[in-house]
């Protein structure tokens, strides 16, 4: 893709974004598209982004378990921004028409006291973690999911350019220690409109979500970028999406580790 093709991705996204008019596959625009040119029409956002006002406070890691992987004939995760106006409180209700396809992923969140800089270790990312604690992953779609046309889906570089499909936050207000619960044996029972639809473990996230920091350090050396002080994580889902359609109510409980919910009007 060239400069000019990777400015227009990025800027039919964030249209994309404001009418809630989905676009087509950028695989299928772009069939020379690489992971390298998606993370470059992801940047082009953060720069127009960042010029309107906002601010970035965290990212995202995604396609952390095997099973998606396999889904998606890939074997790494992927990786996308949090900006300021994702940040929703415990138990906040997400006014209709906010997203265009809104679903939830539960993960657990870190929240840095030290920045992380390229190849570090699981102990560094333990030391420089101020705490951890019970999270919802809200993500939308501002590219088809199908082509209407083809059906052809979406792959991993649609969803990268895409911001890796996030589109909010809602934290627990629960904060733990990042050595005082063993991560991989911490999980979630998810209710949607008070039925159980999801349950799952940290250890689906690379084994050890501790682990997803560390693949998001060494990511974010290569494009230039670093985790900084005060940045929340959100170190991958270890449940499906769920789909939130208007009228959804949505909580996880994490037992001993806390709870998260989240209604959608």
């Amino acid at each position: 893709m060239t400069p000019d093709q990777i400015k227009t991705a990025a800027t039919d996204l964030l249209n994309a974004e404001k009418t809630g008019q989905q676009i087509g596959l950028l695989s299928r625009r772009h069939p020379e598209m690489t992971l390298d040119h998606a993370y470059a029409v992801q940047s082009a956002q953060i720069l127009q982004k960042l010029l309107s006002g906002r601010k970035i406070i965290g990212w995202k890691i995604g396609l952390t378990s095997k099973v998606m992987q396999d889904a998606l004939g890939i074997d790494t995760p992927d990786s996308g921004v949090l900006y300021d106006d994702m940040l929703f409180t415990d138990g906040a209700k997400v006014p209709a028409g906010r997203f265009i396809q809104p679903r939830i992923e539960a993960e657990i969140a870190f929240v840095m006291g030290a920045p992380l800089d390229g190849d570090v270790t699981r102990e560094e990312v333990l030391e420089a973690t101020a705490y951890v604690c019970p999270a919802l992953e809200i993500l939308d779609t501002r590219i088809h999911r199908k082509d209407p046309e083809t059906g052809q889906t979406r792959v991993i570089f649609d969803t990268v350019a895409d911001n890796a499909a996030n589109a909010g936050i809602v934290l627990g207000p629960q904060r733990h220690g990042p050595e005082d619960f063993d991560l991989r044996w911490t999980g979630a029972i998810v209710r949607k409109d008070e039925q159980v639809v999801a349950t799952g473990l940290g250890a689906a996230v690379l084994d050890d979500p501790v682990m997803g920091i560390v693949w998001l350090a060494r990511r974010m050396r290569q494009y230039g970028q670093r985790i900084e002080a005060g940045q929340i994580i959100l170190s991958g889902s270890f449940i499906a999406p769920i789909e939130c359609p208007c009228g959804t109510a949505i909580h996880a409980d994490y037992g001993p580790f806390g709870a998260v919910s989240v209604d959608f009007e």
